[in-house]
């Protein structure tokens, strides 16, 4: 796998104020599997995807557009690693899931759940002018050496409806405010469809930071983060994200690392981010 970024980002997650209570946090939009995909078919991206996870070393990355059999294979693949999540068609195994994958050695989830992006939240359901069902799954963590909480919230926007990206955007901020009573950090990451200037975005950024705004390091890596599986694409568009809240951000990564034959591993790039707790005033 070629890297554009590799030693680059091991020296900066190693240097000098990254420090051990540091949180590594990816978000991935993986491609689902499509069978009938002969040019990009998941089994030849499925190898190097596990290779860049394992060499980043994330300890919670949340996907996107995940099918079972493709959550089933990198929870196999990587050992250290459990997730939480279901798919968005049925809350079992049907459709695409965002799961949040993290290592259990160093963390535990002490509750988890996943509601729909729509008017009745709680089942299975399509929200106001989208194609088709959209989710957030979401997990309170408790490190298991500093035994402190945080909460991660990960998603998929709908691509068509412009009402449901708006509403999605409300609901899950709403979400947080009603499930995260006792105020701990939270991530909030995933592939939006939206672009930094459109409206949903500074809805999210008044109540939560945008990682990439706040990065103590210079953030590093191509401006946007959809490739299309073009080698030759401006990578201009941002449409993934991680905001955060009650988290310094120590560095912002979008990591354009590919295959050997330059081919990219998924049409999304993965966002990388590397985070401590503020300390309470």
């Amino acid at each position: 796998m070629k890297s554009n970024l590799s030693i680059f980002a091991l020296l900066l997650l190693l240097a000098p104020g990254i420090h051990s209570q540091d949180l590594k946090v990816m978000t991935y939009n993986i491609k689902y599997d499509n069978v009938n995909d002969t040019v990009n078919n998941w089994n030849d991206r499925k190898e190097s995807m596990v290779k860049l996870i394992r060499h980043y070393e994330p300890i919670i990355f949340g996907m996107q557009e995940a099918l079972h059999r493709q959550v089933t294979y990198i929870d196999s693949a990587l050992t250290n690693y459990s997730y939480v999540g279901v798919g968005r068609d049925d809350g079992q195994q049907k459709g695409e899931y965002s799961p949040i994958h993290y290592d259990q050695t160093k963390l535990k989830v002490l509750k988890s759940n996943t509601f729909w992006l729509s008017p009745t939240p709680t089942k299975v359901s399509v929200g106001w002018d989208a194609a088709m069902e959209r989710i957030c799954t979401y997990a309170l963590f408790e490190d298991r050496s500093t035994h402190q909480k945080f909460y991660v919230f990960n998603t998929h926007f709908d691509h068509i409806g412009k009402e449901a990206r708006q509403n999605s955007a409300q609901l899950i901020l709403d979400k947080i405010k009603e499930i995260n009573d006792t105020h701990h950090p939270v991530v909030f990451m995933g592939d939006l469809n939206l672009e930094p200037e459109e409206a949903p975005i500074h809805y999210i950024k008044s109540k939560m930071d945008d990682g990439k705004d706040i990065t103590q390091q210079s953030f590093y890596g191509p401006e946007g983060t959809f490739n299309g599986f073009d080698p030759h694409m401006k990578l201009d568009r941002r449409i993934d994200y991680i905001f955060v809240k009650g988290f310094k951000v120590r560095s912002y990564l979008h990591i354009d690392d590919r295959m050997e034959n330059n081919k990219h591993i998924s049409d999304h790039l993965p966002v990388l981010i590397s985070i401590v707790r503020k300390e309470k005033q």
